[in-house]
């Protein structure tokens, strides 16, 4: 067999080869990628208090810091998604999804070794930031990579239900984040966690990169990249030959992320802030929603490769436009109160989450799809995704906590509006 011929073997689409080997080796790496990104917002509190300088007038400056560092990791998720996605257009998707375990693994142990400000001063907050600054890079290319592999792994009429995977294994990161914050919360004194507790979840998540670095070495390609060099895409040809494609993936993601970001990661620390209830119980209200959410994926991505995709879209996007608001406001203080506003939010937010990668992939050519998803959707997520829990404090902090809520309402409804004119792409045949 010649190289070339076995370029074609090794990219050809994988219903024809073993689609759940695709579906785990995607899967896996991209929960142990999320777990790692995910802990951090869990444990923000605590490390608040170890990292940062507290200030005796105000005891949210600490939180704020904490929630700025996690933005500034967002403003690294473009870059590697440009980078990332360059290399899984030009070598291969398998390639990127290497890099970025393994990248996401050294960032998390760092996180996990990082001093605190007591006994190092300013070096603390530095060497934090370095860790997220890396953990962005990684994450904003595991989307990239991750979000063309799983769709390029579907077989006919199957992309939603592929494309589904990408949140039920974020999800299912998250959910590992969110169980063992709320474990440790639930069985470690107040002293524990500030001293060594919060510091447990990180550097388990560095062992589970390597076991997700290996289960991906079984990966098949699903692209086949060019031989030539020359035939290679260029780093901002996506860009360049595809603005309007570009301009359609933040318009789609916009409301999709500030949703996603407040009711999966923020609505836990957003009632605690607002309400008197415990942290115990708003973790573990969380943690039980995602659950939740999580079943939910592939239903939506199935009924996606029924209905099409704009149904949905409109269904999350005017869902929040109009329920954000009351929703967020309906928080009592109790656990069954949160507990019913997340769920209620997660029902909307499946609308988006189980078929984004299905909609980024089939709005880009093969040769550049990868980076032309990457780039845009990365820039958007960390424009309003990235800064929720930022400006849902920033909102507490001025004594304007009931903005927040508008505020998501109408980056949704500004989103609802491009759903509106997007052309439906469900049961087109995916270029390759």
């Amino acid at each position: 067999m010649t190289q070339h011929d076995q370029q074609v073997t090794d990219a050809s689409p994988a219903h024809e080869r073993r689609p759940i080997r695709q579906l785990l080796a995607a899967s896996v790496g991209n929960a142990v990628e999320w777990y790692d990104w995910y802990a951090y917002t869990f444990l923000a509190t605590y490390i608040a208090d170890q990292v940062f300088p507290k200030s005796a007038d105000n005891s949210l400056v600490p939180l704020l810091s904490t929630f700025a560092v996690f933005a500034v990791g967002f403003f690294m998720r473009p870059v590697g998604g440009l980078l990332m996605g360059a290399v899984a257009d030009r070598r291969g998707r398998r390639a990127a999804l290497t890099v970025t375990i393994l990248l996401m693994g050294g960032s998390s142990l760092l996180v996990g070794l990082t001093p605190t400000y007591a006994s190092v001063g300013v070096l603390a907050p530095v060497v934090l930031v370095a860790a997220r600054l890396l953990q962005g890079l990684s994450v904003g290319g595991e989307f990239a990579a991750s979000t063309t592999f799983l769709v390029e792994s579907a077989g006919p009429r199957r992309r939603g239900l592929f494309s589904s995977f990408q949140y039920v294994s974020t999800s299912a990161g998250q959910l590992a984040a969110s169980g063992i914050a709320a474990l440790l919360v639930a069985t470690l004194s107040d002293g524990q966690m500030d001293g060594w507790g919060w510091r447990l979840p990180f550097l388990l998540g560095a062992v589970l990169s390597l076991v997700g670095f290996w289960i991906r070495q079984g990966a098949h390609e699903t692209h086949r990249a060019p031989a030539e060099p020359d035939a290679r895409p260029g780093l901002f040809d996506a860009l360049r030959h595809h603005p309007r494609q570009s301009l359609l993936i933040c318009g789609i993601t916009a409301g999709g992320t500030i949703a996603y970001y407040t009711w999966t990661s923020y609505l836990p620390t957003y009632a605690e802030l607002n309400t008197d209830i415990s942290k115990s119980q708003a973790l573990l209200a969380g943690t039980l929603s995602l659950a939740f959410f999580t079943l939910l994926q592939p239903v939506g991505g199935l009924l996606s490769d029924r209905v099409g995709r704009r149904p949905l879209l409109l269904f999350f996007g005017i869902g929040f436009a109009v329920l954000s608001v009351p929703l967020l406001k309906s928080l009592s203080g109790s656990f069954g109160s949160l507990l019913l506003v997340s769920c209620a939010g997660m029902v909307l937010l499946t609308g988006f989450t189980s078929i984004s990668a299905a909609v980024n992939a089939e709005v880009f050519p093969a040769r550049v799809r990868a980076a032309g998803i990457g780039f845009p959707y990365s820039l958007t997520v960390a424009l309003f995704g990235g800064t929720a829990p930022y400006m849902g404090t920033l909102f507490k902090e001025i004594d304007r906590p009931g903005l927040f809520p508008w505020y998501v309402a109408v980056i949704c409804l500004a989103s609802s509006a491009v759903y509106l004119r997007l052309p439906e792409t469900a049961h087109k045949e995916l270029e390759r």
